[in-house]
């Protein structure tokens, strides 16, 4: 009789012992694929305002490093084309803007779309999840290409407005 009560005391112990084994996988596990077709694309600059970027070379060498953001496959390629943006954008800041966009707004959306970038760039340094901060990203290019529009479609002469 002990044996039999020992042996069920011995029993009943390891069962409520044991620890609970997770039964899930962790969400956070980051893919190693990027599928692009998602993302939005590049916003339409007018063309009088392409005009005046064509002979920017620092905004084309952006443009194109922007442009192998849609070719990317995987983190590492993500990681470079990110590398190639911000040496680019860099360059465009240290380079004498044309006459027309040497304005705030224009300087103001470039520090923002770096902002974004140095975001992607951080995402992948901790291996986050890029999707949200690549399309942070994507818009915030947008608002600079589109700024462009807005600078050249802006008919208000602002010799009117300040007393110069």
């Amino acid at each position: 009789m002990r044996r039999f009560f020992f042996s069920w005391v011995l029993l009943v112990s390891l069962v409520a012992c044991r620890q609970e084994q997770p039964k899930t996988v962790a969400n956070n596990l980051v893919s190693f694929e990027i599928i692009t077709e998602n993302w939005p694309k590049k916003s339409k600059v007018n063309s009088q305002a392409q005009a005046i970027l064509g002979d920017w070379t620092e905004y084309k060498a952006l443009e194109t490093s922007f442009d192998a953001l849609y070719t990317v496959e995987n983190r590492e390629d993500l990681s470079l084309v990110i590398d190639g943006l911000i040496e680019k954008e860099k360059e465009l800041t240290k380079s004498e803007y044309p006459v027309r966009f040497n304005v705030p707004q224009i300087k103001g959306r470039q520090k923002t779309f770096k902002t974004f970038v140095l975001k992607v760039k951080g995402d992948l340094f901790y291996r986050l999840d890029t999707e949200q901060s690549v399309l942070e990203m994507i818009k915030a290019y947008n608002a600079f290409r589109s700024q462009f529009n807005v600078i050249i479609n802006n008919t208000l002469d602002m010799k009117l407005i300040l007393d110069e």
